[in-house]
């Protein structure tokens, strides 16, 4: 029963060790589309209430010396809408860099765990294995030829 348990106990740990790496990988992932959904919904509300500010400037204009502000306004919207956007372009980079070298943590962590998986299988399987380095006699070359 004690064998049994050992087995039991070892496959289910087999088992966890193989799917560590898929289930750290696919946290990572989601870690990561996570981040990045929230800054863009973010962005979005920046960029949403940006245009409705225009709007709502746009309808003011009510004569030429209005319609003269609100043009000199436009122009520093749209220098700030440029700026936002290279700053939103320069974070989701950095958070795409960020998550490239997380992932090729993962991996390189993953390889060696694999590595030293492979390692022990391949110990185990020579302890099983006769250790004698001398090839296998035949038999019947060992028997006398007297006939």
């Amino acid at each position: 029963m004690q064998d049994q348990d050992k087995m039991i106990n070892a496959f289910n740990e087999q088992t966890r060790q193989f799917f560590e790496p898929m289930r750290k990988l696919n946290s990572l992932m989601l870690n990561n589309m996570e981040k990045m959904t929230q800054y863009q919904m973010e962005s979005m509300k920046r960029y949403s209430q940006m245009g409705t500010e225009r709007m709502r400037d746009a309808s003011e204009v009510s004569d030429a010396e209005s319609m003269r502000d609100f043009g000199t306004r436009q122009a520093e919207m749209m220098n700030e809408l440029s700026k936002q956007m290279l700053e939103d372009a320069k974070a989701m980079s950095e958070m795409s860099l960020e998550f490239k070298a997380e992932l090729e943590k993962l991996y390189a962590e993953s390889g060696k765990q694999l590595a030293e998986q492979a390692e022990k299988a391949g110990q185990a399987a020579k302890g099983e294995a006769p250790k004698s380095d001398e090839p296998a006699k035949a038999t019947s070359q060992s028997t006398s030829r007297k006939r």
